[in-house]
């Protein structure tokens, strides 16, 4: 057998297959997104999610058994094609509100993130206040129990 492998050969090369300890063999794909920060706003609702906040409302008060979101997403497009430019711009103004609040809160995001983490920042803000407030409390109950004292 020229350049051929023996049979003893052949099995010895598919028992060298190198398996790893969890048994699957398929390789994990490493995550390439990054994590999001819990911190950092919220992008705009367009003028479309605008109309649509109310008009859910509006749909659900005539239809009220109806339980689909399909249905009112569906009404709620077809519904905002068939409006003119004109009755579409109170929604686009309130759009364009937001927008402008977005930028001006990510325009101080930003800034805060080239300044760096600060240790004292690890916490949320809210979460940060209410820490302050409960030392706050301490302190106020630890004043009274001295003047109990005497």
């Amino acid at each position: 057998m020229k350049g051929g492998k023996s049979k003893s050969q052949v099995k010895n090369a598919s028992l060298s297959v190198n398996k790893k300890a969890g048994g699957t063999s398929k390789p994990k794909k490493a995550s390439k997104k990054a994590a999001k920060d819990p911190n950092k706003p919220k992008r705009p609702a367009s003028a479309f999610f605008v109309f649509m906040e109310e008009f859910r409302q509006t749909y659900k008060e005539k239809h009220p058994n109806n339980k689909s979101v399909a249905a009112v997403g569906k009404a709620g497009g077809d519904k905002w094609k068939s409006l003119s430019d004109a009755e579409k711009a109170p929604y686009v103004a309130k759009a364009e509100k937001r927008k402008a609040e977005y930028e001006k809160n990510m325009k101080a995001y930003n800034k805060r993130q080239a300044e760096g983490p600060k240790a004292d920042e690890d916490e949320s803000e809210k979460s940060m206040s209410e820490v302050n407030n409960e030392d706050e409390d301490d302190d106020e109950d630890g004043s009274d129990e001295d003047e109990d004292d005497d």
